[in-house]
């Protein structure tokens, strides 16, 4: 009989394929019989863990946005601490969802796959970023009627900066089924893109 250690690590295994299926695949392309195939188990080990596909989808974006929102909320907490002012916040939080985005691009694909009309994992991922999101809004907004940042309008430039993040994993798309194998400068090249349109966007001494 399989050890509890071993059943948490055949789940771990089964996530970790999942999202790299689901982040290139999507959903519909995804099979299990393929990933337990891929994997080296029986369909129904998979199901033993998670019931149904849709779950594993669920499972699997509930480890992604908690690592996404984890990682933004240890931004925010270091740059309150820190002494940084907004730009250096805003700054740091962009640079750590690239970073998250080069150290694990399927994140990307998952995030491109969940952001379609009708997806089955939509309302979940919103489920978890939305609270960060609707923090996020009322920070600028505040910052924007104190005078330390720019007026603009706060929701459509956070939906702004997130289509620029799916958009690099639609582009990677492209060039994949172009023939061009995988390269990380897409997503340096809209980094910088979406840290100059923040800056002209909300640092009242940038030049617009």
């Amino acid at each position: 009989m399989a050890t509890t250690g071993t059943r948490g690590n055949t789940r771990e295994l089964v996530l970790d394929a999942a999202l790299a299926s689901f982040g290139t695949a999507g959903y519909d392309g995804t099979s299990l019989d393929d990933l337990a195939a891929g994997l080296g188990i029986r369909k129904q080990t998979i199901l033993y863990h998670f019931v149904s596909k849709r779950r594993l989808l669920d499972s699997v974006v509930d480890r992604c946005a908690g690592e996404l929102v984890t990682a933004l909320e240890r931004v925010l907490v270091e740059s309150r601490t820190g002494g940084g002012t907004d730009w250096e916040r805003v700054e740091a939080m962009v640079r750590e969802v690239f970073r998250l985005a080069l150290d694990q691009p399927v994140l990307l694909g998952l995030l491109r796959e969940v952001s379609r009309p009708n997806s089955p994992g939509a309302v979940r991922v919103r489920i978890h970023l939305e609270p960060l999101m609707a923090r996020a809004r009322r920070w600028m907004e505040d910052e924007m009627a104190a005078g330390r940042m720019r007026r603009t309008d706060a929701q459509l430039l956070l939906l702004s900066a997130y289509s620029t993040v799916v958009g690099v994993a639609t582009e990677i798309e492209v060039l994949r089924a172009a023939g061009v194998g995988p390269t990380l400068r897409p997503v340096v090249q809209r980094r910088g893109e979406l840290l100059r349109f923040l800056r002209r966007s909300l640092d009242p001494a940038a030049s617009l």
